[in-house]
């Protein structure tokens, strides 16, 4: 591992910092390569499945993807700490099975740990990851591998019995050995509240300022897909839009065959003077 390189220890010490952790997703390695000087942490997240295969939810991704993605992003990388999703179906039936899982994500991407979605339920396989050397990220609030279960993407944390609920699930991830802890979709009461009471950093994607980090999905923060983004989404640029752009103005300039022009044609050398070559 490149000695340089955010470490898991220094993003898990990362606690009630003045300034907090910058994380976006990464899918690919020039993606990579761009975020990487600006970012403490990249997420190869299964939200790859929408973002970039078109996919309804998260829950068509396989393990294979996400060991795929991890490699590319990995080429990319030579600052950032990089984390790798576990997708759904990949951890959910023992302890045993997410760490099989895991290790062959570590093993074969080379990446600093994992993320898994779940709170108190998933804490006897976060502890049981965490005490044979897997670093685990968790993921608590809003999840999007339980889309289906939920009917849909909906805000927590605003009935107080839920609220409360989000709150254990933090202390419970946090004692079975999470270094960081996701908090997705959340109120910002609650999200300030698990901020103050848990000791591992907190990193919200819709869950208010109050978290020590936030996290977006880089092709919602460049303005690339299509679509209302969603409330706590601010896209930074309209990439689609320069995009588009770009492509009419190919397509013009090769229908007029303004392209491609002299400076993009190869030719021959141009025949040396025989009588030239003779003097």
């Amino acid at each position: 591992m490149d000695s340089k390189r955010i470490t898991v220890p220094q993003i898990a010490a990362h606690k009630n910092r003045e300034k907090p952790l910058v994380c976006l997703t990464a899918y690919t390695a020039p993606m990579a390569k761009i975020l990487d000087p600006h970012v403490d942490l990249l997420l190869v997240g299964d939200s790859l499945g929408m973002a970039l295969y078109g996919m309804e939810n998260t829950l068509g991704v396989d393990l294979e993807m996400m060991i795929r993605h991890g490699q590319a992003v990995m080429r990319g990388v030579k600052n950032a700490c990089v984390i790798v999703d576990m997708p759904f179906g990949s951890y959910e039936e023992s302890p045993a099975h997410a760490l099989r899982s895991a290790m062959r994500v570590m093993k074969e991407t080379g990446c600093d740990g994992v993320k898994l979605e779940g709170g108190a339920e998933m804490a006897e396989t976060i502890k049981y990851l965490t005490s044979r050397n897997i670093p685990v990220m968790a993921h608590i609030g809003l999840l999007p591998q339980s889309v289906v279960k939920d009917g849909g993407y909906k805000v927590k944390g605003r009935q107080a019995d839920e609220a409360q609920r989000i709150i254990e699930d933090a202390k419970a991830i946090e004692a079975a050995g999470a270094f960081a802890v996701v908090i997705e979709g959340t109120v910002e009461d609650v999200a300030a509240d698990i901020t103050r009471i848990i000791g591992i950093p907190t990193i919200g994607i819709g869950a208010s300022p109050a978290c020590d980090g936030q996290i977006l999905v880089t092709e919602d923060m460049i303005g690339l897909l299509d679509g209302k983004p969603a409330k706590f989404v601010r896209e930074f640029a309209r990439v689609r839009e320069v995009i588009d752009s770009a492509a009419a103005a190919y397509a013009e300039a090769v229908r007029t065959r303004a392209f491609p022009s002299a400076e993009q044609t190869y030719t021959r050398p141009k025949a040396v003077d025989a009588n030239k070559k003779a003097s």
